[in-house]
């Protein structure tokens, strides 16, 4: 497509920020609005941005017309303003998860399926570059057969951080908790470099902030990948403190432990490390620092023929593991639909 592009965000929460910001510094896209039902966040946004803000997206997608939009909306609203946008034949990056259900999600993939446009969705940690030569390596078949892998995700969330943004510790509003909103990113990386998941056993529970949240703060799991290989993770946000993410694959001919950077054992003794960029500091340090290169891939492949390669398909996955544990866990869960004012912050 012809740049500059035109791209709008809906939902101006913190995570827009980052979208905001590569907007900003791209040669290819220019901004063309804003919405978010939060008028004063709105309307500060907008006015220093120097674009029209607009409280409902549809209002948007229909006056702004923009090429791209950017959804950075709370879980529960995710299907509804893809499955418009894409209806309208309007390209979409999406924020993680997909959807807050595994029916939600199966609705964007196929309103993807039969839409001119293109979908994105943000799992941005395979676009670092660890993770990337991780991904190279096992590709390539030097290390033999994957035998199976390990993850944990060790953080810390306290009560504060759920009043900040009440949806996020709700079925209504998130879809679920940990795994929806923090170790989804894990989960899917552990998918897409160990192989395709057969088989989900799993349990969640909420073990620390139930007098805060009604969704789980830690869960464990037990992958059988189709390749024959096992894998277990273990995620929580009850920890003191946010630790590294950290993924070790283990194979015939030797290993790769992903802890930021990437440790390459090889079974002659060798060891070799990858290391990954700068990833900032605090709790936005888990965003990772490859947003800016999704974006830019996504924002320049426009025009290419197939879909983006982590697309709506692509992103059902991960949902369809976190469903099955919830489905384990939570046999008789119910997510009612939530009021639509609630959508106005993000994670």
């Amino acid at each position: 497509m012809t740049a500059p592009l035109r791209v709008a965000v809906i939902g101006l929460g913190d995570i827009s920020t980052v979208h905001l910001a590569a907007i900003a510094d791209s040669a290819d896209a220019v901004l063309v609005g804003v919405c978010d039902p939060d008028d004063v966040r709105r309307d500060a946004v907008a006015t220093a941005a120097g674009v029209e803000g607009y409280a409902d997206h549809r209002d948007l997608l229909d006056r702004a017309a923009p090429d791209v939009v950017h959804i950075c909306t709370p879980h529960f609203t995710h299907s509804d303003i893809a499955v418009d946008a894409l209806e309208r034949g309007v390209n979409v990056i999406l924020e993680k998860p997909l959807a807050a259900t595994r029916d939600e999600g199966q609705r964007v993939v196929d309103a993807a399926a039969t839409s001119t446009a293109r979908i994105a969705v943000c799992f941005q940690n395979r676009y670092n570059t660890a993770v990337q030569r991780a991904k190279e390596i096992l590709d390539s078949g030097e290390l033999g057969a994957v035998r199976g892998a390990w993850a944990t995700v060790l953080w810390h969330r306290s009560p504060d951080y759920y009043r900040a943004s009440p949806w996020r510790g709700t079925w209504a509003g998130g879809g679920g908790g940990l795994l929806m909103n923090q170790a989804i990113h894990t989960v899917d990386l552990v998918q897409w470099l160990v192989g395709e998941v057969t088989h989900v056993a799993g349990s969640a529970g909420t073990r620390a902030l139930g007098d805060t949240i009604e969704v789980e703060d830690t869960a464990d799991l037990v992958l059988t990948h189709a390749n024959g290989a096992r894998s277990v993770l273990f995620a929580t946000v009850a920890h003191i403190d946010n630790e590294p993410v950290a993924i070790e694959i283990t194979a015939e001919h030797g290993r790769l432990i992903l802890k930021g950077d990437l440790e390459i054992i090889r079974a002659d003794g060798s060891r070799e490390i990858v290391s990954e960029d700068a990833m900032g500091t605090g709790e936005r340090a888990y965003w990772g620092g490859a947003h800016v290169r999704l974006i830019t891939d996504f924002h320049r492949s426009l025009g290419e023929p197939g879909p983006f390669w982590i697309d709506a398909a692509a992103a059902q996955k991960s949902l369809e593991i976190i469903q099955d544990v919830y489905d384990q866990s939570f046999p008789h869960r119910r997510v009612p639909a939530p009021a639509s004012h609630e959508w106005s912050t993000t994670s």
